[in-house]
């Protein structure tokens, strides 16, 4: 029975990489024994296939560099893999080191805004709820539509 939560766990994890927590998850889920999981896991972890901080780094850089998301909802992604808050919080922090979180807020300002240059305080409220959604700081948030609304043209 092992042998079999073992193969399953290495079907799952060549389609993509999945934390300790989602294989134990799918691997219940196919009927495996929580005695066979055990085993199956420890292996896998032994043999370095599972590792919860290569995953978390995987997540925080597709989040961050692809999807153009702030700190905070990366983290969030991370620890709904069931990945531990300690190792997704390190792994974030050691990827926005070498990412400028104002020019990434900026980009997904300008990206919401698709061009318009002038924004009304219906605007500013939707944008801030949709950019802290998207994990970034609401005080950079306000200030980054602040200096928006004040640059707006006049006439």
């Amino acid at each position: 029975m092992a042998a079999d939560a073992y193969f399953d766990a290495l079907t799952l994890l060549a389609r993509r990489e999945l934390s300790e927590a989602q294989i134990r998850q799918r691997l219940a889920r196919r009927g495996h024994p929580p005695a066979a999981i055990d085993t199956a896991v420890e292996r896998l972890k032994a043999e370095g296939a599972i590792d919860d901080v290569r995953v978390a780094g995987a997540i925080a850089r597709t989040q961050t560099h692809v999807r153009g998301r702030g700190k905070l909802r990366v983290v969030r992604q991370i620890e709904a893999t069931g990945i531990a808050s300690s190792i997704a919080k390190r792994v974030v922090d050691e990827v926005f080191q070498d990412v400028d979180s104002d020019a990434l807020l900026a980009a997904a300002l300008e990206k919401r805004l698709r061009g318009r240059a002038t924004i009304d305080e219906h605007d500013a409220r939707r944008l801030y709820r949709y950019l802290t959604a998207q994990g970034f700081d609401s005080d950079r948030v306000l200030a980054a539509l602040r200096r928006r609304k004040a640059s707006r043209p006049v006439g």
